[in-house]
């Protein structure tokens, strides 16, 4: 009997369909990669997955995130993101957390539930608060690092945060993990050398120095190699 996951069955065997099924996974970001992250893991098998973001769709994200659209613009990032997973595997179990995942929300997520969580937020301080859980929890985390600014997918790698160079939010990481004792964690990144952008026509959201520049190419492969090895290491274990 054909289903959505045939396809992905002929490589991975029943019992990895079974596994992936069976796996909770977290994505908290839904931009340029966290959105495309999310919908790769739910059309590669993932059972039960929690989404979080407090951003509404507008018309700058159409050129390169997965659920920006002339329909959804002006909609909750999280509910246009729900409609259209639930379209792609209406079996499956979503838990949407529109909120804005800082110290004042850190407490209404429990980590321990979760078998993997991919960090796709842009905040600094965010981000080094999702690690923190992470680790406290046991839980698997995979970071992205910085997207904007750059034109060429073949770059982006999973390595260590230690062996990264040439990204400023790398380098930004590396400084405040080591402040707080984290030596490891992994990421994706790329060591393409940014570009430098036109000033943009807007100002910065909150928390944000500057405005990045970015292109329908290299956010959504960052976000189709996280779910890769999210699932591929949810396969090996």
């Amino acid at each position: 009997m054909e289903t959505i996951f045939s396809r992905t069955r002929m490589l991975f065997g029943e019992d990895g369909m079974q596994r992936l099924a069976a796996a909770h996974v977290a994505v908290f970001g839904l931009g340029g990669v966290g959105g495309q992250a999310a919908e790769t893991l739910v059309r590669s098998g993932i059972g039960t997955l929690t989404i979080c973001d407090d951003d509404t769709v507008s018309v700058t994200n159409r050129n390169r995130q997965l659920f920006a659209t002339d329909q959804t613009t002006g909609q909750i990032k999280t509910h246009a993101a729900a409609e259209r997973l639930l379209s792609v595997n209406p079996a499956l179990q979503l838990h949407v957390r529109t909120c804005f995942f800082d110290r004042d929300t850190a407490d209404d997520f429990d980590f321990s539930a979760y078998d993997y969580v991919l960090d796709c937020i842009d905040t600094v301080s965010s981000k080094l608060l999702l690690i923190e859980r992470c680790r406290a929890a046991g839980t698997p985390l995979l970071a992205c690092l910085g997207t904007g600014n750059k034109t060429d997918p073949t770059r982006l790698r999973v390595d260590d945060i230690t062996k990264t160079s040439v990204c400023p939010l790398a380098r930004v990481m590396r400084q405040e993990c080591k402040k707080r004792g984290i030596s490891h964690y992994r990421v994706v990144w790329s060591d393409e050398v940014p570009l430098t952008p036109e000033s943009p026509d807007e100002e910065p959201a909150p928390g944000r120095r500057a405005i990045p520049a970015s292109t329908a190419f290299v956010p959504p492969a960052a976000g189709i190699l996280m779910a890769r090895t999210c699932v591929m290491d949810m396969l090996s274990t």
